[in-house]
């Protein structure tokens, strides 16, 4: 089972019908025993970081999120999710990210149109169970105005403006910054991946 962490933001049901499809059962909850006996979580996103951080402090679930992650359990952060995985963002300064991974996330800059909005493609950065083929370019779908420079965490990166993470990992911590439950077929396959991961 497959469990979807329900903060106030972002698109639970997408994420639920989206492991369903791959014939996952996934549990939205906000609910701290089930989040802390997760076997597989997922850390979605949507909105503001400074208000998510809020809202996990709110609900007392920043540590259990940390446990989990440092238990070597899969943990999922997608889109707004992946950033939260980081120490901070200049979307909302003084707010702290989880701390899971360290960097700091940074607005687009420049003549670009933002958001980030709509298909781009992924080049992986290193082998990684996620992208095994590194001449593949896997389109994704994006929506987001913040984004993390390459770390050495990156596994895969795409080009908006400049060169950013589109997908990170450490072990058992992932972070998509597209959203993969709306990425048709190489969507769910990535999803699968963390399925069995």
């Amino acid at each position: 089972m497959i469990t979807v962490v329900d903060y106030g933001m972002g698109n639970l049901r997408n994420i639920q019908q989206a492991f369903r499809e791959i014939g996952q059962g996934a549990l939205i909850t906000n609910d701290r025993q089930a989040i802390a006996e997760a076997t597989k979580l997922v850390l979605p996103g949507v909105g503001a970081f400074g208000e998510a951080v809020r809202r996990i402090d709110d609900l007392g679930i920043r540590d259990l999120l940390a446990t989990h992650a440092t238990a070597g359990r899969p943990l999922l952060g997608i889109c707004l999710g992946m950033q939260l995985l980081f120490e901070r963002s200049e979307e909302s300064p003084g707010a702290l990210g989880l701390g899971i991974l360290t960097g700091e996330v940074k607005r687009f800059s420049g003549n670009i149109k933002i958001p980030h909005v709509g298909w781009n493609d992924v080049r992986p950065e290193r082998s990684s169970p996620y992208f095994p083929d590194p001449g593949a370019r896997p389109c994704f779908y994006f929506v987001h105005s913040f984004r993390v420079d390459p770390v050495p965490e990156t596994i895969g990166v795409t080009e908006y403006g400049c060169l950013f993470s589109a997908a990170v990992q450490r072990n058992n911590v992932t972070g998509f910054q597209f959203h993969p439950e709306k990425s048709q077929e190489a969507g769910l396959d990535l999803l699968r991946k963390f399925a069995v991961s």
